[in-house]
């Protein structure tokens, strides 16, 4: 959802953002780069980060877009032109979503030689997430996801046919990963281009997702944990049905108070901003509103996830944009029955409502 205290939050670069195949630097050794996504959400943040490994000089790359050959292109417009003729030496992976990691082992196939193999880095848990997803249809497609959104009150059949036939949602962005990779975990210290920057552990959006955190250049990369203009999207999925990721999401934000008020956060989408606190607690706000308007619309007569989506997007939602909004909309219900304030009923129909406690 749509940020409306957005103007709370300042843009150091305004609104010039990088061209397709361009890079901007937007501190010592940092560049960014957009990349197009074929969503209403239609772009990602990249990141280059000159580095050097063994005596090698070259490029970190954090993110990698999805998998297709407008990314592609645009990524070797970048190497032909932005990495100072200098290689690329690993990439690194926020988290196994495919806009991320989609291109994960064409870069790294692409730069890995006999002398050096580029590698992946990144969390333990989203690398074998991933590695399950490129083989299965768990997530936002298949018979598993249908039968799922169903029981959530999900019932028109053309959305549910829909939500069938996408078997491989997944796989169609992230064709293949990296057989091998390099473990990042919480409070792991990188060394960057001569520089310090901490892996920042958060759950709720991701199974572990991992943001850096630079203090000499007072930067965070913060993935898809904090971003500026919309709500991170937290949800439940048919492959962990009874999961409650809301609140682990909120703890994880929670922690990132303790970094400097003033820190340059660049999101994975959106504009790099300050405000990291006042972002902070903008979503808290917006969480805790939505929770009352959810308890609100239960007390009146028992919801179900279905039922309550236009309480929380009050806009048209196309079927990728409907995917996401039920996981949501089920991660607020979890998170208000583990709370104690709502309480599921089941009439006999088939489907999960809630009411309250």
């Amino acid at each position: 959802m749509a940020n409306d205290r957005e103007s709370a939050l300042h843009y150091p670069f305004g609104d010039e953002l990088p061209a397709p195949g361009t890079t901007r630097e937007v501190a010592p050794g940092v560049r960014w780069l957009r990349m197009g996504l074929p969503f209403a959400l239609d772009h990602i943040n990249l990141w280059l980060l000159r580095d050097t490994q063994a005596g090698r000089e070259g490029w970190t790359i954090v993110d990698c877009g999805i998998a297709n050959d407008a990314t592609r292109e645009h990524w070797q417009q970048i190497f032909e032109r932005g990495l100072d003729g200098l290689p690329v030496l690993r990439v690194i992976v926020t988290h196994m979503h495919p806009d991320h990691i989609g291109l994960a082992h064409w870069l790294t196939e692409r730069w890995s030689t006999p002398e050096h193999e580029c590698r992946l880095w990144i969390s333990a848990t989203d690398w074998h997430a991933a590695r399950l997803a490129t083989q299965s249809t768990a997530g936002q497609g298949g018979e598993s996801a249908a039968r799922f959104f169903a029981r959530h009150g999900l019932v028109d059949p053309d959305a549910l046919a829909q939500v069938r036939a996408r078997k491989n949602y997944y796989v169609g962005m992230v064709p293949q990963l990296p057989s091998r990779f390099r473990r990042l975990m919480d409070g792991m210290v990188l060394g960057i281009g001569g520089r310090d920057w901490t892996c920042i552990v958060g759950h709720g959006h991701a199974p572990e997702h991992i943001a850096l955190h630079c203090p000499a250049l007072g930067l965070l990369i913060s993935g898809d944990m904090v971003l500026p203009r919309i709500s991170t999207n937290v949800s439940v999925w048919e492959s962990e049905p009874e999961a409650d990721p809301l609140p682990l999401y909120l703890r994880s934000i929670a922690k990132l108070r303790a970094l400097a008020a003033d820190t340059l956060v660049l999101p994975s989408h959106g504009k790099p901003f300050t405000g990291l606190h006042e972002r902070i607690d903008q979503l808290q706000q917006h969480h805790g509103e939505r929770y009352a308007d959810l308890l609100r619309a239960c007390a009146a007569a028992p919801q179900s996830a279905a039922d309550l989506l236009p309480v929380l997007f009050r806009r048209p939602l196309d079927l990728h944009q409907t995917t996401f909004a039920m996981g949501e909309s089920i991660a607020h219900l979890h998170a208000l029955a583990g709370m104690g304030r709502l309480r599921a009923v089941d009439i006999g129909d088939g489907v999960l409502r809630y009411a309250t406690a």
